[in-house]
C-alpha cells in the first residue's frame, strides 16, 4: 500500500520559505532527507526530531520517491518490428 505523504508533506510560503515541511512542524523534507543520506537511522531522526513520527519520515520517503519519479526522462516506446 502506497504511503499517503500528501497528509504528512505540506508546502505554505509562510513556512520555511515555501520549502515543503512535515505537516506541524518546521522540519524540512530536506533536513531528513539529508539526514538519511548521512547515514542515520530512523530512531536517531526521531530523537533528534521529537516533533516526527515514524509515519512522517515514511512520507518524505515517499514524497521524494514521488518526485523523483516525475524528474526522471520517460524511456523511449521499444520498437514493435
Amino acid at each position: 500500500m502506497a504511503i499517503d505523504y500528501q497528509a504528512h508533506i505540506v508546502r505554505d510560503p509562510a513556512i520555511c520559505g515555501g520549502e515543503p515541511v512535515v505537516r506541524g512542524t518546521r522540519v524540512t523534507v530536506r533536513t531528513v532527507l539529508a539526514s538519511l543520506a548521512e547515514g542515520m537511522t530512523v530512531a536517531e531522526i526521531l530523537r533528534d526530531f521529537p516533533t516526527l513520527d515514524d509515519a512522517a519520515v515514511k512520507a518524505v520517503i515517499a514524497f521524494a520517491a514521488a518526485s523523483a519519479e516525475e524528474d526522471l526522462p520517460v524511456p523511449p516506446a521499444p520498437s514493435v518490428a
